[in-house]
């Protein structure tokens, strides 16, 4: 799984991009609405409970984006003052949550069966997957469901159980990545439009030119709200196009590597044959490139970070 501690002020990071991430997810919500953000009634106290957590966390964490108000808070950024108070509410929870932060969030609720189910959630920037698949799922159908790589052989229990022992003052961090054949951060549409039933790596055309190869990555946090008992996912995205962080040191070479290594149920997840024979061509290109210039390979665990 891949999970490291979180230390408290990481829970959410923002960055010069935080307007634009603004911007997209405000458009995507008018254009969208419940097919991206909704709560489940059962789950209207857990979602009403991460507001509240954002309103106390980020005006300290961030005092010169965000101010504290008595009804809620105050965005210095955008204008925007969120009244969490008030009710009925002015929009879906998880719809006001959204607009707090450059996150996609989901929140996990167990049932009386032992399984946790998505019953609120905010996934308007994910790229590749939609809640409405998702929507009212337990953990388990929604790995199985979008063909996660061992899910059943490797994951599933731990994962259960990781889950069930989670505690609040115990949040964690995980990291993945995956490339991406067009620029659009919000939904890639190289692997089909958005409201089509059939969606996948394979309607995506093959070997397009480096341009249009981006990396992306998300930084996951989960964290068990204390109230309400749901566990809540932050899915905040980096996007990058390949030609601006093969630039790096290191990162060709070791990118290429990573991609190569791919099991076979990986690269299938992941794509790759759409896209292996150009993209590994420019990275190997790249990384030789860097070893031409004096690149010292025995130094690069020194200066390896994460995700490149």
């Amino acid at each position: 799984m891949g999970l490291r501690t979180m230390k408290w002020d990481e829970w959410i990071e923002l960055d010069n991009h935080y307007l634009k991430f603004h911007a997209d997810k405000a458009r995507r919500i008018a254009e969208r609405g419940l097919k991206c953000c909704r709560t489940a009634p059962e789950a209207f106290d857990g979602a009403m409970e991460l507001l509240e957590e954002f309103c106390n966390y980020l005006p300290e964490r961030y005092p010169t984006l965000y101010r504290k108000t008595p009804d809620g808070m105050d965005n210095l950024a955008t204008g925007e003052s969120f009244n969490i108070s008030e009710r009925p509410l002015f929009e879906d929870p998880m719809q006001m949550a959204a607009r707090m932060v450059q996150d996609d969030l989901a929140i996990m609720f167990e049932k009386s069966d032992g399984q946790y189910y998505l019953l609120a959630g905010s996934i308007l920037l994910a790229g590749f997957w939609r809640l409405e698949d998702k929507w009212q799922m337990p953990l388990s159908e929604i790995h199985t469901s979008g063909d996660v790589p061992g899910f059943k052989q490797k994951l599933e229990k731990a994962m259960l159980n990781f889950f069930r022992r989670l505690q609040p003052n115990s949040p964690v961090l995980r990291n993945n990545y995956f490339i991406q054949v067009d620029d659009n951060l919000a939904w890639s549409d190289s692997i089909g439009p958005e409201d089509d039933d059939h969606i996948g790596w394979n309607t995506a055309a093959k070997n397009k030119a480096i341009e249009n190869h981006w990396f992306r990555s998300e930084r996951q946090s989960l964290r068990r709200l204390p109230r309400s008992g749901g566990v809540v996912f932050t899915i905040r995205t980096y996007f990058h196009p390949i030609i601006e962080i093969a630039q790096q040191p290191y990162v060709p070479g070791r990118l290429a590597s990573a991609i190569r290594s791919w099991g076979d149920d990986v690269a299938r997840y992941k794509g790759r044959e759409r896209y292996q024979d150009v993209l590994l061509e420019y990275l190997d290109a790249r990384h030789q490139e860097q070893l031409d210039a004096g690149l010292d390979v025995s130094k690069e665990d020194d200066e390896r970070s994460y995700p490149y």
